[in-house]
């Protein structure tokens, strides 16, 4: 049996949205190659079994995080910063895979509470949590952030309304950030497109879609590791598209 010790051990990695799609399928991946992860999710219940499923491979890798991006107020922010400092001293990675599709409709007849939800949960609330978190991140050696972008981002579709928005301003936000941080050394920031994959956004937004011919999400993890990892030391400020 090979002793290697595995390439997330003593990471600390937050993940949102992680009870769906790709930060399901990332948090399990992550926990088999070592990582304390920090696992954000609205659904108690599911935060809950996707610890249960940890357990059974990692037992005591799980923090459970619960918090709904589009509710949550500062004290929450504030709240999960603090808890992660007194727990593990440091955080040393960030992913953001917490989205909402909300609409596929003409811009003029786009629901303006709909776009607002969206535009806040896709990309005010990571800049949020990204700026609370930045400072427990800086306690690392080596952090790293990565946001999940879409291919809407830098491609105009009509009808993808807010979420192509949001996602171009996530975008915008990954390389701003990653230039403000470069000359510090300790922290870096990456987008990922992953592509289309089979997960219930993929599916309300292409219900005609035959399932079983699209990527399962877990085929896009080893990029998602490998940017959370010690490997990608020094890559800062790229966009990446996993398929």
């Amino acid at each position: 049996m090979s002793s290697a010790t595995p390439p997330l051990a003593g990471r600390v990695i937050a993940i949102t949205g992680a009870t769906g799609g790709i930060g399901r399928a990332l948090a399990l991946a992550a926990a088999r190659d070592g990582a304390q992860l920090v696992l954000l999710g609205r659904n108690l219940l599911k935060l809950q079994g996707l610890r249960a499923e940890i357990e059974q491979f990692a037992p005591g890798q799980a923090l459970m995080a619960p918090m709904d991006l589009e509710t949550a107020v500062a004290n929450d922010y504030d709240n999960l910063a603090a808890a992660v400092l007194a727990k593990y001293g440091r955080l040393d990675g960030l992913v953001h895979c917490a989205g909402l599709l909300g609409a596929l409709t003409p811009i003029d007849q786009y629901d303006v509470p709909t776009w607002c939800k969206v535009l806040h949960v896709d990309l005010t609330a990571p800049f949020i949590l990204t700026q609370v978190l930045m400072p427990v991140m800086r306690k690392s050696e080596s952090a790293s952030i990565v946001f999940v972008s879409s291919s809407v981002a830098r491609h105009a579709k009509a009808y993808w309304g807010a979420y192509s928005v949001a996602k171009a301003g996530l975008e915008n936000l990954s390389a701003m950030l990653a230039i403000e941080v470069e000359a510090e050394g300790r922290l870096r920031v990456n987008s990922v497109n992953p592509g289309a994959l089979r997960t219930p956004m993929r599916a309300a937004a292409y219900p005609a879609e035959r399932p079983d011919g699209v990527t399962e999400p877990a085929a896009v993890a080893p990029l998602f590791l490998y940017l959370l990892g010690a490997d990608s030391r020094g890559v800062n400020g790229q966009h990446f598209d996993a398929q």
